[in-house]
């Protein structure tokens, strides 16, 4: 049977996205990129200084070009910290969701973000879900922050050991993470339940948090599909938090105990 040409012009964007490249900058985040074996690098561009700071991790990367710190030859944002480093990469390719996320001995848990665009955010949420053992962050490849240079240096080096999976459509994967027995909690400041009741219905399984972008919050088919809508309970009448945040919140206080 003839795949539809809207499959075929899917798969193709979707080749195309993972073959575009991207630099990563910062002393931090290109010494975890050159020490990870599973991260494809294309180009090395470094001050002397630089060079010498990154010492052994050289080895793991392509012949490194030298430039002058007065007129550094990479295609960064102006205002962007590069510290005299900056590493051409590929994304990286974690596998499928069902082989990342399959539950195992312990209760494993992930965070799913519905629509955060802003890199700095998941950046600091890919280092929370490290920080805290998430199996991984997931968000939809489309209107969801895609890795840059700044996600990358935000992350401080979780970009590179945290798998962030880009899915086509948010709501089949949480389908498909309920299918491998995971509970799904949605995130939202309007909620009855507590975040803490909530982990405690579902003690005994695997869970998802998911959260939504600052301001829209989940988007209704996202409610829809969680098992159960929760609120971070706060002590006064303030109870908003960055979505970045929230996230860190949420994983520490569903943590296994």
């Amino acid at each position: 049977m003839k795949k539809p040409t809207w499959v075929i012009d899917k798969e193709k964007a979707k080749r195309g996205e993972a073959r575009a490249s991207f630099w990563l900058f910062g002393l931090h985040a290109v010494r975890d990129a050159l020490l990870n074996p599973r991260r494809e690098k294309l180009r090395l561009v470094v001050t002397r200084n630089a060079a010498d700071r990154l010492g052994e991790a050289l080895s793991h990367g392509p012949e490194p070009e030298i430039a002058d710190p007065r007129k550094f030859p990479v295609p960064l944002d102006p205002g962007s910290v590069h510290q005299g480093a900056a590493l051409e990469v590929r994304a990286l390719d974690w596998g499928s969701l069902a082989d990342v996320c399959a539950p195992s001995a312990e209760t494993p848990r992930v965070v799913l973000l519905d629509r955060v665009s802003d890199p700095h955010n998941v950046g600091a949420i890919l280092r929370s879900a490290e920080v805290f053992g998430a199996r991984a962050v997931i968000a939809p490849a489309r209107h969801a922050a895609p890795e840059t240079g700044a996600l990358a240096k935000t992350a401080s080096g979780a970009l590179e050991r945290q798998p962030y999976l880009r899915v086509p459509n948010l709501a089949r994967a949480m389908e498909e993470l309920r299918g491998l027995g995971y509970g799904l909690i949605g995130l939202d400041g309007e909620a009855e339940t507590g975040l803490a009741d909530a982990a405690s219905e579902m003690s005994d399984r695997p869970l998802g948090l998911v959260l939504g972008a600052e301001g829209p919050g989940l988007r209704a088919l996202t409610k829809e599909t969680c098992d159960i809508l929760a609120r971070i309970e706060a002590a006064g009448a303030f109870g908003s938090l960055n979505v970045s945040n929230a996230a860190a919140v949420s994983l520490y206080a569903t943590r296994p105990r």
